[in-house]
């Protein structure tokens, strides 16, 4: 333990040795129970003699600041109730840490302040909430993949614990080959990239294609986290509007023409915030303009086996030709997002820079984590598993939807979702979700607005409500005291955006 002694200053060393201590104490630095250094050891280390820590350590324990126990040593009990730890002694000026910031790092700042505005206020437990798009951790396979996790740490744990290929683990990528094949996806294992789930996804095809100022084309709605990525990148967004097939060809046609984006990012099934996938006829009509333009498409595909209809949607990798559509994956909606084993599917040039900015990036995936996943594929337990929870998110959504029918007010429209999480609900003109959140959840009910899925300046009237995390015994009542909401704030003059402490969208 280093602690600063002044031998010139008129105050004992003893003494100086207690201050330090109680104010690592009294800022938590050494928290109740920590042993203290043995007296001895703690001499040797500030050159001083056995007895002037132990005088420092009689005068914490007469304090109440620490505990000795006879055989054992001395022990942190924390500051008594009140006591304030003495003033640390005069520092130096504190670092200015955001002068030194990149420009990269300012932008994701400013996003984050950004989103942190359409978060939803402190609320109790009480509150119903549809803000959360993620899975329930209810339903989560647990017990099946503590098994099959040590399965793989005793048959192959001395070379899982290595230093792994940075690719991926190779049994992984050749099961997502034929995994990828039920979907239309053809791919090679040595086209497909294992990362970090899809958000390093976004990161590594940023840094390896986009340049500060490129002007990247995005969906409008889409998911946070890629303008976040192509934000901070330095990219300049450009939306592409959604209506009821997909993104708008016609619109991606000409920003192709007038502003040759650097890429496209969409997401082509069990769209975030909607719900809705892209219609074939429109997922051909992209490819064709990207193909034609030379724009890469980067391609968030939600887990088709994750669908409730006929079908799942059909990637636009599967419609390829050219190599133009970059493929993102992931397990984390389908198993656990706390995995963080997703995949990336592109051409082997591309996938080789990729490879290496991943590289320079964390090394590899976890490959005792890949081995685990590729076990519980290979038994079949995720087919299982995704059969048991798309039968219980499939019914939350038409509980969701049939209190939507039920109770929504006139004026009030919503997207019946083809697949994933959520639905996006439109508010009557007039009305603004932001304003109408601190109202809601004050009623008992949460949501995401809508404006946190766009480009500075949409989404107004419009919110996001996930049901894949709320029971379904619940899902009724948060609906109506939604509607209740909405009906009041229609009699009401447009309200002010509350000015309370706001927490970050999750």
């Amino acid at each position: 333990m280093e602690i600063p002694l002044d031998r010139d200053k008129g105050v004992p060393l003893a003494r100086q040795i207690q201050t330090h201590l109680e104010r690592l104490i009294g800022d938590g630095l050494l928290g109740p129970g920590v042993k203290l250094p043995a007296t001895r050891e703690l001499a040797g280390q500030l050159r001083v003699n056995r007895a002037t820590v132990a005088l420092a350590y009689d005068e914490l324990v007469a304090s109440g600041l620490a505990r000795a126990h006879v055989g054992q040593g001395t022990f942190v009990a924390g500051p008594p109730t009140g006591r304030r730890a003495p003033a640390a002694p005069t520092a130096p000026a504190a670092m200015d840490w955001t002068a030194l910031l990149s420009r990269a790092a300012r932008i994701a700042a400013a996003d984050e302040e950004r989103l942190r505005g359409f978060g939803m206020p402190n609320a109790s437990s009480t509150v119903i909430s549809f803000a959360g798009g993620m899975p329930d951790s209810a339903l989560f396979p647990t017990d099946a993949f503590r098994k099959v996790l040590n399965q793989v740490v005793r048959d192959e744990g001395e070379s899982l614990l290595q230093y792994a290929p940075v690719g991926g683990y190779a049994p992984l990528r050749r099961y997502l080959a034929g995994y990828l094949l039920r979907f239309g996806v053809e791919a090679r294992a040595e086209e497909i990239l294992i990362v970090n789930g899809a958000q390093q996804g976004f990161n590594l095809i940023a840094r390896t294609l986009v340049d500060p100022g490129d002007v990247v084309a995005i969906e409008q709605p889409t998911y946070t986290g890629a303008m976040q990525g192509f934000r901070a990148a330095g990219a300049r967004l450009m939306p592409v509007e959604w209506d009821a097939s997909g993104p708008r060809p016609d619109v991606f046609e000409r920003l192709c023409e007038r502003q040759a984006p650097k890429l496209f990012y969409c997401q082509s099934s069990a769209h975030n915030p909607s719900g809705l996938s892209v219609e074939p006829e429109t997922g051909r009509r992209l490819v064709a303009s990207a193909t034609r333009h030379q724009v890469p498409i980067v391609e968030d595909g939600f887990d088709g086996s994750l669908h409730y209809g006929p079908r799942p949607g059909t990637p636009l990798k599967a419609v390829d030709r050219a190599g133009i559509v970059i493929h993102i994956g992931t397990f984390s909606k389908i198993l656990f997002p706390g995995l963080r084993v997703g995949w990336l599917v592109a051409p082997r040039p591309l996938i080789e820079r990729l490879q290496a900015a991943k590289q320079l990036a964390d090394l590899h995936t976890s490959a005792l984590l890949q081995a685990a996943v590729h076990r519980f594929c290979e038994q079949r337990l995720l087919e299982r598993h995704v059969t048991r929870v798309t039968a219980e998110y499939a019914r939350r959504r038409t509980l969701l939807l049939a209190a939507l029918r039920r109770r929504m007010p006139e004026g009030v429209t919503w997207t019946e979702p083809h697949g994933g999480f959520s639905l996006m609900l439109t508010l009557p003109a007039g009305l603004d979700a932001v304003a109408l959140l601190p109202a809601a959840v004050d009623r008992g009910v949460a949501f995401t607005p809508g404006a946190a899925f766009c480009l500075d300046g949409g989404g107004e009237r419009t919110l996001r409500l996930a049901f894949s995390s709320v029971a379904a015994a619940r899902i009724d009542e948060g609906v109506r005291r939604l509607a209740d909401v909405i009906k009041t704030a229609r009699r009401q003059p447009r309200p002010r955006r509350s000015e309370r402490e706001l927490v970050p969208v999750v």
